[in-house]
């Protein structure tokens, strides 16, 4: 159910429509007055907000000002006993969903009602999945420290060549970023860029995973199926976490990579690729080599460009860049405005030890701003009580 604020001067208003939205299930906060009405929408977030017209203090045309200013979204029912087509259309300008005249009817409340709140739910859900695919596809890489600078000038210099790149770093310094961002500034961009995790795939399913099966090939293999190499044709095939890939698997890539041809499992056809590898590690493949767990002449294959991504610890200097886009995209994603952050607060983050790195520090700045009254800025006290952070 709906959590519903009302903004009317008009005690008896306010109990009527109180009692027809609570009998219908919706949870119910009252102002009497708009500016009440803008600062009870900035402590909590509603589903909607019956605003009306004619009030002292702060009328509803200014209340949707104010919504606006504030970036408070949320869908706005005006209601109004002097309503005229020309207040109407000015409300609707104003960004309100409808308009309601008194005396109000029963039957036109809980339709207009219905009908915001489906427009609301199927707004945030599209704006969530836009900005989900946009996100994971193009998620620019943020900072300002050299390390980062050097890094991105490498970035770009390497991406527009078909050079096989291996990027080593700690989980979550943003390795699939730099992978992808190789990917969009190079000729390849317009083809395929095709992830395999080869921590996530079992060993003896990697081959098939990697290289495809043909029907009947073993129990499951009810029908012919790609691999990755395929799907990747012409674009580019990003290895995760390629220090986990069983030596058995690792001798097919290295053909793969000398000829540029694969053969699906069952099958004895080769079939011409045109990939560009990139590849990324969080272990030592040198110490790896050492183990006999990796195959050296891979190795070579793969690292013909290698870049480093610093941890988080390594680059201090940009975690108050990288505080306030998390928070500008996150704020975004859960319909809230974009809290600031004082300055003791944000020297006990820049102060942690982010062993998780850029990942770790989203999941705290996600937390922080969903725990963080609205209207409030993130507190030193806040940070203290739920981001839970080492010192280091």
């Amino acid at each position: 159910m709906a959590h519903i604020l009302i903004i009317d001067d008009e005690r008896p208003i306010r109990v009527s429509l109180r009692e027809i939205l609570e009998y219908e299930g919706h949870t119910i906060d009252e102002a009497e007055d708009g500016a009440d009405g803008v600062i009870a929408a900035q402590k909590k977030q509603f589903d909607v907000v019956f605003c009306d017209i004619k009030m002292p203090k702060m009328d509803g045309i200014d209340v949707l000002d104010m919504f606006k200013k504030k970036n408070i979204l949320v869908p706005v029912i005006m209601i109004s006993g002097h309503g005229t087509v020309e207040t109407a259309v000015q409300s609707l300008k104003k960004g309100a969903f409808d308009f309601i005249q008194k005396p109000l009817d029963l039957n036109r409340i809980l339709l207009t009602l219905k009908h915001a709140l489906e427009k609301d739910e199927l707004e945030k859900e599209t704006n969530r999945l836009r900005r989900k695919v946009h996100h994971n596809k193009s998620s620019p890489i943020v900072g300002e420290s050299a390390a980062i600078k050097d890094l991105l000038e490498m970035v770009d210099r390497v991406s527009a060549t078909d050079a096989r790149v291996l990027i080593t770093g700690g989980n979550g310094s943003g390795k699939e970023l730099i992978a992808r961002q190789l990917h969009n500034g190079s000729d390849r961009k317009p083809n395929p860029f095709i992830e395999v995790n080869c921590a996530a795939i079992p060993s003896e399913l990697i081959e098939s995973e990697l290289f495809g099966h043909e029907k009947g090939s073993f129990t499951s293999a009810f029908k012919q199926r790609k691999g990755k190499f395929e799907l990747a044709n012409g674009g580019t095939l990003f290895l995760d976490e390629v220090g986990d890939m069983g030596v058995d698997a690792q001798a097919k890539v290295l053909r793969a990579l000398q000829e540029n041809k694969i053969t699906r499992v069952g099958g004895d056809k080769d079939i011409q690729v045109d990939v560009r590898i990139i590849s990324a590690t969080n272990k030592d493949l040198k110490f790896e080599i050492s183990k006999g767990s990796f195959r050296e002449d891979l190795f070579h294959r793969l690292a013909v460009i290698p870049l480093h991504v610093p941890s988080l610890n390594d680059r201090r200097e940009d975690i108050p860049l990288l505080v306030s886009h998390f928070l500008e995209l996150l704020a975004e994603d859960h319909g809230q405005a974009i809290p600031k952050v004082d300055k003791d607060a944000l020297r006990l983050i820049c102060q942690a030890d982010w062993t998780g790195n850029v990942r770790e520090l989203r999941n705290v700045m996600e937390r922080l701003l969903i725990l963080t009254p609205s209207g409030t800025s993130i507190s030193r006290e806040i940070v203290s009580k739920y981001a839970h952070l080492t010192a280091s």
